[in-house]
């Protein structure tokens, strides 16, 4: 079987202003890296429809959604807070990013798939129950964790969060499921950098490990050793659900994270030895974060790689 690749056209249509570092041609070069590396060829593309509105729902409130999809312009831009921007495409971007995450854990779930890597935008991290922020809409990671919940079943469900920012949205929204001990979150993130928070887990089960500023890969491989893998062994998780995120690499002037490519390939060598370990190699990958486009083209390269087996 081969590993699913899942991403949408209507990635490439929301956009939020020619200058905005979360831009389409994020998409489009890791697609496009991905093809010239032939990694795609080793891969079952699929095409992700709108995700079913009762799976957003799980994750988000009734009035959240509403109020997004009131706010969906016809035209022009909308904005949702200072850095976060809706245009006409923006609403459709963002239900087919949550559909892929949701047809990704159902291809892993069914056996359909080994592993699944979602090239996917809007990003979801930083979106609340009750709002959306950050970049973000609707939180894909979290939408992935309750469908695994809920309708495969799925008692215990990992969540790795390695993009430099901490996942606030998906850490509130999955508080409940840590505390009864269905969720484990574990993540790095730079600390004191946007949101501002994450250094004081929000419930149990949560191993948040905040990196310093201008710390390098050394520090998040320490982390990774020391507060990650045990925490994981001890849970046993049934499913790897990834918030992939690729703006700790030195070259992403969103932050001052010093990761370099060979530490994404680290990592993800460690997740797929514990989802081989755990839980027969399932891994749901989604793309968050990184807006320095070489280096988030060739830090996902070799993600993937690992992902796929050929590295």
């Amino acid at each position: 079987m081969l590993v699913a690749y899942l991403t949408h056209p209507y990635a490439l249509k929301h956009e939020m202003g020619s200058h905005h570092p979360e831009c389409p041609d994020r998409v489009r070069v890791v697609d496009d890296y991905l093809r010239a590396q032939g990694l795609l060829d080793f891969m079952r593309e699929e095409i992700a429809a709108a995700a079913p509105p009762h799976t957003i729902l799980r994750a988000h409130t009734r009035e959240m959604v509403d109020s997004i999809e009131r706010m969906a312009p016809q035209q022009g831009y909308c904005g949702i807070d200072g850095d976060t921007t809706m245009n006409p495409y923006t609403l459709l971007a963002a239900q087919h990013s949550a559909g892929a995450a949701v047809k990704a854990v159902d291809l892993v779930c069914a056996g359909d798939a080994p592993r699944a890597f979602c090239n996917i935008r809007p990003p979801g991290h930083h979106a609340e129950r009750h709002r959306a922020m950050g970049f973000c809409f609707f939180n894909n990671a979290a939408i992935a964790v309750l469908h695994a919940i809920q309708a495969h079943g799925l008692e215990r469900v990992l969540l790795v969060d390695f993009d430099v920012h901490h996942g606030n949205g998906t850490e509130e929204i999955l508080a409940d499921q840590c505390d009864a001990r269905r969720v484990l979150m574990v993540s790095t993130f730079q600390h004191h950098l946007y949101p501002g928070n994450g250094d004081v887990p929000m419930a149990a089960n949560m191993v948040n490990v905040p990196l310093p500023a201008y710390s390098r890969g050394d520090a998040m491989r320490a982390a990774v050793l020391d507060r990650w893998l045990p925490a994981i062994d001890d849970f046993a998780p049934q499913l790897v659900v990834i918030s992939a995120g690729f703006d700790a690499h030195r070259e992403d002037d969103l932050a001052s994270l010093g990761w370099v490519d060979a530490d994404y390939r680290w990592l993800t060598q460690q997740l797929v030895a514990v989802a081989d370990k755990h839980c027969r190699g399932r891994i749901v990958s989604l793309l968050e974060g990184g807006y320095h486009l070489p280096a988030l083209a060739r830090s996902v390269g070799e993600h993937v790689k690992v992902l796929i087996g050929a590295d």
